[in-house]
């Protein structure tokens, strides 16, 4: 497991009715504040101020097919033009299981990225797919 110390929040919220929203910098756009929202703008936080990753390389849930099926990313970082790491994030309250494997697996075959993280913000696991092992630590960006 990968010991995350997140940096201190500094985002924009905003209320609008029952609902919150939180201005993401990287899609450049409010966004609802959801469970998994928030743990997605933490990770990405951490990435990018402690970590030193390019926001400019950082794509947030996109679509991607797999055969007819519509899904989406949470996050992917890329390097040299090409995804190099695909994360899944969870709400905190959320089990990393089998099932969050299977579902990063799944757009694995699609992107076919070096690294895998999955998060739930309390817990977060990260694997080489290269080199076929788990990771103590997230790799530091290097262009």
């Amino acid at each position: 497991m990968i010991q995350i110390n997140y940096p201190k929040p500094d985002f924009n919220i905003k209320e609008k009715g029952e609902n919150s929203f939180i201005f993401d910098r990287i899609r450049k756009r409010w966004v609802k504040l959801t469970p998994e929202e928030w743990i997605r703008q933490n990770f990405i936080n951490y990435l990018v101020k402690k970590k030193g990753y390019p926001p400019s390389l950082i794509a947030i849930e996109q679509e991607i097919r797999l055969s007819d099926i519509k899904k989406r990313f949470d996050i992917v970082i890329y390097q040299n033009a090409l995804p190099w790491m695909l994360v899944e994030c969870k709400e905190s309250n959320v089990r990393l299981s089998t099932n969050t494997l299977d579902q990063i697996l799944s757009y694995q075959q699609i992107l076919k990225t070096r690294y895998l993280v999955i998060t739930n913000g309390n817990q977060s696991f990260c694997w080489d797919v290269v080199q076929s092992k788990s990771l103590e630590m997230l790799p530091d960006y290097s262009l």
